[in-house]
């Protein structure tokens, strides 16, 4: 698949590619054989143009990071390959060539994200929580007795935000069901959730180890240092840092921690948070970035196969569906709430699953739920009269997908799935009914705030419910009988409409 190019805006820039164009046109003169996009440098991409003598010729664009204060610059907006062909055809006047003879002809981009890659990994790190988990045994005479003992379990994580304050905190998103433990004692552990977290950066890797007394027992074996309960202490070395959950939802399989920053940077002060895809689609790049079978940190590669999907998964025996991007990347016990990233080294989902019989069939949770979940959990994070977690509203409706069809777009290079969202049933005095829909309606839009969002497939709009917030204001365009029609607006309410999942 061609990779999207930037605009050269750079005056010189601009001329150069015209001028290499022109050659490929001219009789007798040397002519363009392809041209490669080089690994990223910084800020500023290159492509070399190869030409039929075998000379080449370098041509750098800046990537857009030049803007003012570090935000992007005017140059930062993305040029398809078929703007370039557009171009060539402009320079040329060779109108008779076709948009698949000039890629195949012309085009060939050698990056393989290895660049990309290696910039992303210090938004990485694993993960290892601590349980306490009860046994009972017995001891005869109808006698039985409690044994505790210390569970530690190992996943992975990404960095998702970092305090601009120093003294602060970085966020960090993992699975869920990394930091829950069905089988833990509730009372000696203090609920479900880990009752210790511990993350290490990559590069900066080690694992808990029981810590020693200095003292042997009879037998000249180590003693080990016990809690009040029995349950063994474990030491997470210099490298380990505590990590504080602050929130999640089973529902999503996802939570997020945070760490002191200042302690983070001690060990490595150029940490740095992930950056988020625009998209995804079929056939790109996955990269998966996890600690597998607890062996240590490490890069799996392979391609989004099916980019959404529903998985049913069992985290606290309640069996749950779960929409997944599918995809054939390696995935192994560990690797659960590792970031599965493009080949520009951009987030696209979070590892979370697999299929024990096939090591081509894993899963990951799709960046818009991510997203989603993720910001909804830090919003509530410490608001006053909500739990932390995860907060939506109940919309009341039920809806069905009709005339699913796979579109392709020509200039981006990659199709979506898109349907007709029909509601096929509306509860009674729910939002959705106070807002006017009902049964039948083809939903067109959702306007959140006055911005709208078009509906496009059945799953959309739950995830843009995860954005809501008390106070927004929404509303719908749909069609009813072959009319287009808007419901009025619905201001939303903190105590009545909001519900925790």
């Amino acid at each position: 698949m061609k990779k999207p190019f930037k605009v050269l805006t750079a005056m010189l820039a601009a001329f150069t590619l015209a001028i290499a164009f022109a050659f490929a046109g001219c009789g007798g003169a040397p002519y363009v054989t392809s041209i490669v996009q080089n690994p990223p440098n910084g800020q500023q991409d290159s492509f070399t143009v190869y030409y039929s003598d075998g000379t080449s010729y370098e041509i750098k664009v800046n990537n857009g990071k030049d803007g003012a204060n570090g935000q992007a610059g005017a140059d930062g907006k993305d040029v398809t390959a078929a703007d370039l062909y557009e171009e060539y055809k402009k320079q040329t006047g060779d109108e008779n060539i076709t948009y698949a003879e000039f890629l195949e002809k012309y085009l060939t981009v050698t990056d393989d994200g290895s660049a990309s890659v290696a910039q992303c990994l210090n938004s990485t790190m694993k993960l290892y929580t601590e349980f306490v988990e009860s046994s009972i045994h017995y001891v005869g005479f109808n006698q039985t007795r409690k044994v505790s003992k210390t569970a530690i379990y190992t996943g992975s994580a990404v960095i998702w935000d970092i305090d601009a304050d120093a003294a602060g905190y970085t966020y960090i998103v993992t699975n869920y069901h990394v930091i829950y433990d069905k089988k833990a004692d509730g009372e000696l552990n203090g609920g479900m959730t880990a009752r210790k977290v511990y993350c290490y950066l990559y590069g900066s890797e080690d694992a808990p180890i029981e810590k020693d007394t200095g003292r042997t027992d009879v037998y000249g074996n180590p003693i080990y240092e016990t809690d009040e309960n029995g349950c063994l202490v474990y030491d997470y070395g210099d490298y380990g840092v505590s990590c504080e959950y602050i929130g999640g939802s089973i529902e999503k399989d996802l939570a997020v921690l945070r760490a002191k920053t200042s302690e983070l940077k001690e060990i490595n002060p150029d940490i740095k948070k992930i950056e988020l895809a625009s998209d995804y689609y079929v056939g790109e790049t996955a990269i998966a970035i996890g600690n597998p079978e607890n062996e240590g940190m490490s890069v799996t590669k392979g391609i989004v196969s099916v980019d959404n999907e529903y998985i049913t998964l069992s985290i606290d025996d309640t069996k749950r569906a779960y929409r997944s991007i599918r995809m054939d990347t390696a995935l192994y016990g560990g690797n659960s709430g590792g970031g599965l990233f493009n080949a520009k080294g951009e987030l696209i989902g979070i590892c979370n699953a697999g299929d024990s019989e096939d090591q081509n069939i894993n899963y990951a949770i799709p960046l818009d739920i991510v997203t989603g979940t993720v910001e909804n959990i830090l919003y509530y994070f410490g608001a006053e009269g909500f739990e932390n977690g995860v907060h939506i509203i109940t919309l009341g409706v039920t809806v069905i997908a009709e005339n699913s069809r796979y579109v392709y777009d020509a200039a981006l290079g990659y199709g979506k799935i898109k349907e007709n969202v029909v509601l096929r049933e509306v509860t009674a005095n729910s939002i959705a009914e106070r807002l006017g829909l009902a049964s039948g309606d083809l939903i067109k839009s959702l306007s959140i705030n006055g911005k709208e969002w078009q509906i496009y497939r059945t799953f959309a709009i739950s995830d843009l419910i995860l954005t809501m917030r008390p106070g927004d204001s929404i509303s719908f365009k749909y069609e009813r009988g072959g009319v287009e029609k808007n419901t009025g607006a619905y201001v939303l309410q903190s105590r009545t409409d909001f519900k925790k999942i």
